[in-house]
């Protein structure tokens, strides 16, 4: 039977119903991403996914008989259906509305934070405050006007299963040579190797090799690649902002790095000698100095000094840990692209980049920021292997979890959060059908995270008490008794912990700014809304993703949570650290959905100008609170409660190079006063402790050369004792810039030896 041909009425009426029934438009990001070649980043939807309504055939319009046109896709296509995921997406009633309710659930929220700012507080108008900017954001949200970012889609594949033969077997040799050679605590080429080499043999056996193209018949190989293959140098605007972006985060990382903070305490010390055994042939697993520390940060240390000479000082330790930091941005960066777009990963790689928070701790020379660093990969490894069910990811999941046990303690947490974190996805509908690949996954995870901890394991079995200690001493009774009751005291901690972003961040005056928020007004009152979103979203959803987001940010706290022992140090920025990667993402998921609901609506090159201003507002707002308390309030405290040592160390360095030696040079030790193995360190002399007890003082008449006593000028027992030991001794004061800190000097004059002649310095 021949098809019927739709006449001109037909056509034009079928236009008229698509245009009374147009098909929603997607939700964009902010702006849409437009990079071609990259469908899943450009929000489109997919032509085969459009079917027109019934009687309309604008794709089969048949050309007129002379005419020969290609098969091309239809430009328009009708719909009269509504899918469940167009329904989540905001409506635009009119181009040109403005989204209020989101704009008044910012604002609401923006005054309440500024409210809880220090030192005059209203913390009950701040929360009223917040419970209006709630109720408005969830107006918001019902209204269309605020939505975050479609969830990616997880894979309907399962996680593969297979390994390679004798699997099993070879492991448990693996582990059994490794657990012999790397006894005595020490690194050595033969463990290092064997351990390398396990560490390939794991990886190979378990790795899921992908399918390489084929080409005439035969596989790709590297060699074309480079075969007659044009290269193309494009420059985009998103390059651009990229850079930019990082130039910012350098600059709040690393701008007076030697500066801030200007001088080290008693752990930095430790560091230091740690690092030196190292420099002086020494390579241990474990450092037992000080309670014990994890090894990675002297390694990575004592690199920083050969690489760029700077010695056994503090900029070593600076360099060390501001890089570590910096380097946690990008993976922050891919899990907020993961778990939104590439416009959520670059703001939450920017408000890490300039937040106080992790810009203190990665400034301060201890292993603080190592924490973040292994966190970050780990999250985005696991999200997007879950999501895709590729084991992979997992494998790469298991090597930053193993090497972050080497980095610092409180990452021994992480372990118990992974299982969790898992457990959560399986409870969800998205793992239906995966399960058992997914357990085998979370397996192979383990056992890559295991090789790679697997020198620490060794020493751990050999020295518990020591490697346990620190982590005991504060979650158990090692030190001190409980307080309290221990659930008293864990809803007390775990109450102030997840209050530390808007209220306070502790006491700890080396690493925080003392009694006040953990994060700016902006970054505070975005994150307030952005967990509010992912809250909503989750109940009406029920997508694991944002579950996991909002479930990871105390699980990461845990180490400052289970401070039962001493209650007093939560919360504390350090081990609270690992939070630092889903408290900015979730801020960033906040600001970009809300900008994304001004650009939708905006009309003409005026209107989209509105959501741009609106964002550089307040990432400027941020940018500047960010650095008055990290390069004015945090200075001036740091500098008012620490020691001048660098300075006690300059006044030796300078005695020493014209009339005096290092060895002519002392500290008299006082309660509560200058770490005296720091003043070496300072000095240039790092392996030299110029301590020395007023009961000491005799020893020093051996000494022919200028002798040089420094003392603190409060210490006028030890002076007096000086001048009746050498009538002939000077003492004077030399004030300081900071008060509390001057110091007295007592100067004696090189002796004569026994034919009459000074005695040559």
């Amino acid at each position: 039977m021949m098809e019927e041909e739709q006449s001109v009425l037909d056509y034009v009426v079928s236009m008229i119903k698509w245009i009374a029934n147009p098909r929603r438009f997607p939700r964009p990001q902010f702006p849409p991403d437009d990079l071609p070649g990259e469908p899943e980043k450009a929000n489109l939807i997919p032509f085969e996914e459009i079917q027109p309504p019934a009687g309309v055939l604008l794709s089969e319009q048949k050309a007129p008989p002379s005419t020969v046109l290609p098969e091309q896709p239809p430009l328009f296509v009708a719909t009269t259906e509504e899918s469940e995921e167009e329904r989540e997406r905001p409506r635009i009633f009119s181009t040109g509305m403005i989204p209020w309710r989101a704009l008044l659930a910012l604002l609401l929220a923006i005054w309440a934070q500024m409210l809880l700012e220090p030192p005059d507080r209203s913390p009950k108008t701040a929360i009223v405050l917040y419970i209006a900017a709630g109720l408005f954001l969830t107006w918001a949200v019902f209204a269309k006007e605020w939505v975050l970012p479609p969830h990616r889609k997880d894979s309907d594949l399962a996680m593969s299963t297979t390994v390679r033969r004798y699997f099993g077997w070879l492991m448990l040799i693996v582990v059994v040579v490794l657990m012999i050679f790397f006894g005595g605590n020490q690194i050595n080429p033969v463990n290092l190797f064997l351990w390398a080499a396990s560490l390939f043999y794991v990886i190979r056996a378990t790795w899921v090799r992908a399918e390489k193209k084929e080409k005439n018949g035969r596989r790709l190989g590297v060699a074309d690649f480079f075969k007659n293959r044009p290269i193309f140098l494009k420059i985009t605007g998103w390059q651009i902002l990229v850079f930019a972006v990082v130039l910012i985060a350098l600059f709040f990382r690393f701008y007076r790095l030697g500066g801030v903070p200007g001088e080290m305490f008693s752990d930095h010390a430790e560091k230091l000698l740690d690092v030196g055994d190292i420099l002086n042939g020494l390579t241990p697993i474990f450092f037992p100095r000080n309670t014990g520390r994890e090894a990675l940060q002297m390694y990575l240390t004592a690199g920083i000094a050969l690489l760029f000479h700077t010695g056994l000082s503090f900029i070593s330790l600076k360099l060390g840990t501001a890089l570590a930091g910096f380097l946690t941005l990008p993976y922050i960066y891919k899990l907020g692209k993961e778990v939104g777009n590439r416009w959520v990963g670059l703001l939450a790689f920017l408000m890490a980049g300039m937040a106080y928070w992790p810009n203190l701790f990665s400034r301060i020379g201890l292993r603080f920021p190592l924490y973040p660093l292994f966190v970050a990969p780990l999250l985005f490894y696991m999200v997007r292997g879950l999501r895709t069910s590729n084991r992979n990811d997992m494998i790469l999941a298991g090597i930053a979890l193993g090497l972050g046990l080497h980095g610092y303690s409180p990452m021994r947490i992480v372990p118990l959060v992974t299982l969790v974190l898992v457990g959560l996805y399986l409870l969800h509908a998205q793992a239906r059908g995966k399960r058992v690949g997914i357990l085998a996954g979370v397996i192979v995870l383990a056992i890559t995270a295991f090789i790679v901890f697997l020198p620490l394991l060794r020493y751990m079995l050999d020295d518990p008490q020591m490697f346990g200690y620190r982590a005991f001493s504060r979650l158990g009774t090692t030190e001190r008794a409980f307080p309290g009751p221990v659930w008293q005291i864990f809803l007390s901690n775990l109450w102030k912990a997840m209050i530390m972003f808007f209220w306070d961040n502790g006491g700890i005056w080396v690493h925080s700014v003392v009694g006040r928020p953990a994060l700016d007004v902006i970054m505070a009152a975005l994150l307030f809304l952005g967990m509010l979103l992912l809250l909503i979203r989750y109940v009406r959803q029920r997508n694991w993703v944002d579950l996991w987001l909002l479930v990871s940010i105390p699980l990461l706290m845990l180490p400052s949570i289970l401070s039962l022992a001493f209650p007093d140090e939560n919360p504390s920025l350090n081990r609270t650290g690992g939070a630092i990667v889903p408290v900015f993402v979730i801020a960033a998921l906040a600001l970009e959905s809300l900008l994304a609901g001004f650009w939708v609506r905006a009309k003409g090159m005026a209107g989209k100008a509105l959501p741009v201003l609106i964002g550089i507002g307040l990432l400027a707002g941020s940018a500047a609170q960010n650095y008055n308390l990290v390069f004015k309030q945090f200075d001036r405290q740091f500098m008012a409660g620490a020691w001048n040592t660098s300075e006690i160390g300059h006044i030796i360095r300078a005695f020493s190079e014209s009339v005096g030696s290092p060895q002519s040079a002392y500290v008299v030790p006082f309660p509560y006063w200058v770490d005296t193995r720091l003043v070496g360190i300072s000095a240039g002399y790092p392996f030299t402790d110029y301590a020395l007890w007023p009961e000491n003082f005799p020893l020093t008449l051996s000494e022919k050369q200028a002798k040089l006593f420094i003392l603190k000028a409060e210490d006028q027992e030890s002076l007096q004792k000086l001048k009746e030991l050498y009538p002939e001794g000077v003492s004077w004061i030399r004030y300081a810039e900071r008060e509390g800190k001057d110091l007295t000097l007592f100067f004696v004059p090189m002796q004569p030896d026994a034919d009459g002649r000074n005695v040559e310095p």
